[in-house]
């Protein structure tokens, strides 16, 4: 298996973990993704807000919208 289907594997795991039997629509699934995206950003950046705030916003949001987008030009 590659690297990035491992990512996909990763993520696809990461996903059932956070939505834990209840509909992706319920409120209470992005409370707990904000909660695992902050823990993570924190983890990863040596608990520095400052800098895991940063790399939120200049590396996290851009890379997702990208991912977006791609899902959305492949579906057309």
């Amino acid at each position: 298996m590659t690297e990035p289907q491992k990512d996909t594997q990763r993520a696809i795991a990461a996903a059932k973990c956070v939505l834990d039997g209840r509909l992706p629509s319920d409120p209470a699934v992005l409370v707990t993704l904000e909660q695992l995206v902050g823990v993570v950003l924190l983890a990863h950046m040596g608990n520095d807000t400052k800098k895991a705030a940063a790399m939120l916003n200049e590396g996290l949001v851009p890379g997702v919208e990208e991912r977006l987008a791609l899902g959305a030009s492949r579906k057309l």
